[in-house]
Formats: C-alpha cells, sequence, structure tokens
C-alpha cells in the first residue's frame, strides 16, 4: 500500500493516471465522465458539396468520415444571428469567430473596450473544471493575439480566440505542442521542468521505476492499458522533440516554437494533445480553433497555392469552389483521424469517442456570402447518450445557442441562457 501510495503520488506531480480498474470501485465509477471539445474551421464551405442532399449523414465534402459514419451528424438550420452585422457593418469574419461559442453580438471596437459574452466551454469549465487538474484546454494553430485591428474595425481579441472566460477577457489558446504538453504533464514547477528539458530527459523516466514496481499490483486489463498509455504519451513526446530539432536562434517573434513544419502535422499533434488530455482526465473541456475566420493560409501540400480567404470569395468561379472543396476537404479527413484515434482509445468499458461530445463546424457558411444561418456543423461522440448517424433537422432560424444548452446539461452544467438561445435542442437526444 505504501508502495502505490509513494508511485501515486510522484506520478501525480508529472502524470494523470488513465482510469484503471484495478485501483478500485471508486475509480471505476469515475471512469467514464462525459468530455466536450468545440473545434472551428474557418472561410465557411464549398455548401454544394460539403452538406448531405438526403436524411443521411454522407456527402462528397464529408466523404473521410465513412469510417465513423455511425459516430457523428450532421446538424442543420443552426443559425448564429449575432455573428452578423445588424447595424454594425462589415466585420464578418471576426464576428463569426466572437460569435461562436458565446452567441453574443461583439461590440465593435479596435481599442480595449472589447465585449462579446461568456463562451459555453467557460461557462461549463466554471461549473466542473474544479474536478480535474486543468478546468478548460485552449488549443489553436494560431499564433495569440490579444489587441490591434483585424477586421474592419473589430479588435484582433475576437479574430483569434474562441474562448471567452468573460464578457470582455478571452482565454488565449496556445500552439506550441511542447507547452501544451507541460502544462498537461509537466511537474508544476518551472525549475523542476526547465531541468528536465535541459537534460533532454523524459517526464516518464522520472517514474518508470515505480511505474513498473506499480504494474505487478494491476490485472492483465489494466497492465494493458498502463502500456498503451505511456507509448501514447513518450511517441507525442518524441513527436515534439523531433520537431524541436529543427529549432534556430532568430528573433522571438519569428520563433517557430517547436511548432511541427507541416500544418497536417501541427494539427494532428494537437488533436493528441487534446487526446491525451481526456484519456488521463486532466481536463474535460477543450476547444482548437484550427485557424482564424479570414484566414489567409494557403495549402500547398494538396495543391491549393492561393490563400484560403481569396479563394472563400469564389464568385461561383468552378476553380475557386474545387479549390474550396479540397480545403474542406483537408480539414475533414483530419477531422476523421481524431474521431478514429478517440475510438482507438480505451475509456472505462468503452472508449474515448463513447464518453466524449464533440462539436465541429464554422461560424459561416458560405464564404462568399458571409451568411450565418444554416451552419456547417458535425456532432460527434457519443458522451451524454447523443444518437449518432443522421443528420439533426433543427427548426428553421434555431439558434446554435440552443444546443449548446443541451450539450452543457449533459456535462453536468447548467444556465438558464446562452447569448441569444431561446430553448434546448431536444432533437440531439
Amino acid at each position: 500500500m505504501n508502495k502505490r501510495r509513494t508511485f501515486l503520488k510522484g506520478l501525480a506531480t508529472t502524470l494523470a493516471l488513465p482510469s484503471l480498474q484495478s485501483l478500485g470501485a471508486s475509480m471505476a465509477k469515475a471512469a467514464t465522465p462525459t468530455r466536450m471539445a468545440f473545434v472551428y474551421i474557418p472561410n465557411g464551405v464549398n455548401v454544394e458539396q460539403w452538406f448531405p442532399k438526403g436524411s443521411e449523414n454522407v456527402s462528397a465534402g464529408l466523404r473521410s468520415l465513412e469510417g465513423v459514419r455511425e459516430h457523428y451528424s450532421v446538424l442543420r438550420n443552426l443559425n448564429h444571428d449575432k455573428a452578423s452585422g445588424n447595424g454594425d457593418g462589415a466585420g464578418d469574419h471576426a464576428r463569426a469567430n466572437a460569435t461562436f461559442l458565446t452567441g453574443c453580438q461583439a461590440r465593435k471596437t479596435a481599442g480595449s473596450d472589447i465585449q462579446v459574452g461568456q463562451s459555453v466551454d467557460q461557462i461549463i469549465a466554471q461549473q466542473i473544471g474544479f474536478q480535474t487538474r486543468i478546468p478548460s484546454l485552449e488549443l489553436s494553430t494560431d499564433p495569440p493575439r490579444l489587441s490591434g485591428n483585424c477586421d474592419s474595425g473589430y479588435s484582433c481579441a475576437y479574430q483569434f480566440n474562441l474562448s471567452w472566460r468573460s464578457e470582455s477577457t478571452p482565454a488565449p489558446a496556445e500552439r506550441d505542442p511542447r507547452m501544451v504538453f507541460e502544462k498537461l504533464f509537466g511537474s508544476g514547477d518551472e525549475k523542476t521542468d526547465k531541468l528536465r528539458r535541459e537534460r533532454h530527459k523524459s517526464i516518464l523516466d522520472f517514474v518508470m521505476e515505480d511505474a513498473k514496481r506499480f504494474n505487478q499490483r494491476l490485472d492483465a486489463s489494466d497492465k494493458g492499458k498502463m502500456d498503451e498509455y505511456l507509448t501514447a504519451v513518450r511517441e507525442v513526446e518524441s513527436r515534439i522533440e523531433n520537431s524541436e530539432k529543427f529549432r534556430v536562434e532568430v528573433p522571438e517573434y519569428h520563433r517557430p516554437n517547436g511548432v511541427p513544419e507541416t500544418y497536417q502535422e501541427h494539427i494532428r499533434m494537437m488533436y493528441q494533445m487534446m487526446i491525451l488530455g481526456f484519456q488521463t482526465d486532466a481536463t474535460r473541456v477543450a476547444t482548437f480553433l484550427l485557424a482564424h475566420d479570414g484566414s489567409t493560409r494557403s495549402f500547398p501540400e494538396i495543391g491549393v497555392s492561393n490563400g484560403h480567404h481569396q479563394i472563400s470569395h469564389h464568385q461561383h468561379k468552378a476553380e475557386n469552389l474545387d479549390q474550396i472543396a479540397k480545403i474542406d476537404q483537408f480539414y475533414v479527413e483530419q477531422f476523421a483521424w481524431f474521431l478514429e484515434k478517440l475510438r482507438q482509445t480505451p475509456d472505462g468499458n468503452g472508449n474515448l469517442l463513447d464518453s466524449s461530445m464533440i462539436l465541429y463546424g464554422s461560424g459561416i457558411r458560405d464564404g462568399d456570402r458571409h451568411d450565418h444561418a444554416d451552419l456547417p456543423l458535425i456532432l460527434a461522440g457519443h458522451g451524454g447518450g447523443l444518437k449518432q448517424g443522421r443528420v439533426i433537422q433543427a427548426e428553421h432560424g434555431t439558434p446554435m445557442t440552443n444546443l449548446y444548452l443541451s450539450l452543457m446539461e449533459r456535462m453536468g452544467a447548467k444556465a438558464d441562457r446562452i447569448g441569444d438561445s431561446n430553448g434546448k435542442l431536444e432533437k440531439i437526444s
């Protein structure tokens, strides 16, 4: 017993364990909490190819999801009216990001007097975050921006942040996988973590001997889980260290921060961080801004050399629409990879996809029209008893925040309203 306590105490400063039935009934009972993640894609989609034509949740734009078809649904007719101008003129990209998780109209300002609303992830984290080491995890592939003028008189804070702790305080996202890894698995002591990095020591090396002794107390099933978990953490750490080998000493504002060379690897590494955070119950709430709305990123690896924002104003030109479809498929392919990894990760008596609710989508439907109605949205996972494998048709004009009220309830959090909500979306059950 003392050895187990010693191991757990030492491990607690560096790792959060996966759920292990051998540790007793108390841990088994808490083995399958519900997780919630929000994933944002920028600039809308190729509407004709992305949306299913009938009642089945498949389309040309979603074909990469065929392998997990029974684990997601396409949502229709959900709107973000507060992302429209409503008298404020241009700035749909900034409003799309700012409104996506808040359902509120962003105050049009490029100054410090920003105001929008608390985001659903932070409402959840405020109520249940005390149950985990990290109340919420905010991820992005973009560098953080909290000020400046980014879109037609709107502060960059709106465009580069999905998560808002309060109506005037964004929760900045982390884009450096190394920093996310340290947040999830570091000792919590800056000097200790710095020393370990300088000596090129793996986090696992600090506890591996204790882990080997502890492993003898586990049953066969839990030994397998422990091995899979330690291997997963080691693989992620190795990938981060490999990406950091390419660092060069440059001015700080140009520093690559250990970010992988390819966009796909960067996205997948951040998805893997989210998986590890959920697997170890380090956090149960996460947001991932794949890129800010209005992003001008090009995709040479898939044959798209023009900037995403530029071609999103397609003017119905076939060449532009084809390139948008390629970008859509690229993002969906990474999301399919994420869902498959969740499905392969044991959790309690099932897997992480069984116990998660993942919302994927954009605050703009068609980049050429800048519209915010019938948004492109996917709800994946079976957490909270979600029924998947279909198209969920909401009533026309349904606020997207109605969905958030229903998802919150399944997370054990409550709110009378979020933004412009006027009820719950019961059809997700």
